[in-house]
């Protein structure tokens, strides 16, 4: 079976979506279907229907959740010693070469990844790009519009 990386922040996060699911969100559709039920003609009732794909909902995502976590590989970035290599949860200073501006990514499971916090999954092209290089490196990316370069202006591990 394959391990899935998540970062220690991705873990918690997986945890307490988890956690909202079945303390929150799974009596609540229970008490929805209940009351529907209450109604009585169930053939013909939306609000039975739609609590019921609403339950089914959240049953699939507790059981991907719980599926994630029974097989992930929990990594904290701060106990890494790649040498200066940029490795899964590696945090990345980057210049475009082209227009000389600077960005910083965090590499992150799928599940954490988020372009507006600057965090980007280890499968996307650019962290693909980035994987094994160090401080100094220049990376190509191949991106929608061609091939993007990147300097690698720092690495960290934080």
């Amino acid at each position: 079976m394959q391990k899935i990386p998540l970062t220690v922040r991705g873990a918690e996060l997986i945890k307490q979506e988890l956690q909202h699911l079945k303390s929150v969100a799974r009596p609540e559709v229970i008490e929805a279907i209940a009351e529907a039920r209450s109604h009585g003609d169930l053939s013909e009732n939306a609000e039975y229907e739609a609590a019921k794909e609403r339950q089914g909902f959240i049953e699939g995502r507790i059981a991907e959740l719980e599926h994630k976590l029974s097989v992930a590989h929990v990594i904290n970035p701060a106990e890494i010693h790649a040498e200066g290599k940029i490795v899964f949860g590696s945090t990345v200073t980057l210049e475009d070469l082209e227009t000389e501006e600077q960005v910083t990514y965090q590499i992150v499971g799928e599940d954490e990844a988020d372009i507006k916090e600057r965090k980007i999954y280890v499968g996307s092209p650019i962290a693909r790009a980035l994987i094994g290089k160090e401080e100094g490196d220049v990376a190509e990316v191949q991106a929608p519009g061609g091939v993007r370069e990147y300097d690698i202006i720092s690495v960290e591990y934080i």
